[in-house]
């Protein structure tokens, strides 16, 4: 009963994090943070560097290790994600990342809520969120792969982009190559360019391990891709290859 009333709660530790970041805050840099969104994303910062962002999570794992479960994780970063500065929402994405190893299939979708209520409404909370949660349910539980492949067909942006985002480190491993491109393939009529660079970001992994069959997808595909798209998945092609690529598929 004692160690119990010892452990940190969620409420009290998203409070001191939020206090801690505060304090750590510098409006130059936060102003500096805004160059690199678009005007139309609802960004705000501390004005935290990403180092101090990963050192108050690592702290916060350090204390609550043990401690918490993985339920608890998760109402600690619920009430992270719902916080309007950028490096909050980090901070509880990072401490929930630790307990990957437990997450449950439950977790799927309130992740796709904290996206479709915008909670993690910009570029870079999606690409956290994605490989720091979804990918690693997807990995544990491979029966919500085409789950999240459906996500391609969601209002929100956000779900979109992490339908893409998601696969992106299995793609770059050789894994779930077919849904990845499946991926691509629905994505290459939406008309918002971080969907564009998205889907050329999982294709250019998914060229990693098999270039020849993202040649063969691109001169099937690419004439309905968008240009950021296909410029995006040919990076890491020879020039010349790139030169013909962006040709064919013109």
């Amino acid at each position: 009963m004692g160690t119990r009333a010892r452990q940190p709660s969620p409420s009290a530790t998203a409070r001191r994090a939020v206090a801690r970041l505060a304090a750590a805050g510098s409006a130059r840099r936060a102003a500096g943070m805004l160059r690199y969104f678009r005007a139309d994303e609802d960004v705000r910062f501390h004005g935290v560097a990403l180092p101090t962002v990963r050192r108050i999570a690592r702290d916060i794992w350090t204390a609550a290790r043990g401690r918490w479960d993985v339920r608890t994780a998760t109402a600690f970063t619920d009430r992270m994600v719902s916080a309007p500065e950028l490096e909050t929402k980090a901070v509880g994405i990072l401490v929930l990342g630790r307990w990957s190893s437990a997450f449950p299939r439950g977790l799927l979708p309130t992740a796709r809520r904290w996206l479709a209520d915008g909670h993690l409404a910009t570029w870079a909370a999606v690409d956290l969120v994605a490989p720091t949660v979804l990918t690693p349910l997807v990995r544990q539980y491979p029966e919500l792969a085409p789950r999240v492949a459906t996500w391609t067909r969601a209002r929100s942006l956000w779900v979109r982009r992490a339908a893409a985002v998601t696969f992106v480190p299995l793609a770059r491993r050789g894994e779930r190559l077919p849904l990845a491109y499946r991926v691509a393939r629905a994505l290459a009529d939406d008309d918002h360019d971080l969907i564009h660079k998205a889907t050329g970001w999982l294709l250019r992994e998914a060229g990693k391990t098999d270039m020849a069959r993202l040649e063969a997808f691109l001169r099937a595909e690419g004439p309905r891709l968008p240009r950021t798209t296909v410029r995006y998945a040919i990076e890491r092609f020879p020039v010349g290859a790139r030169r013909r690529l962006l040709e064919a598929t013109r």
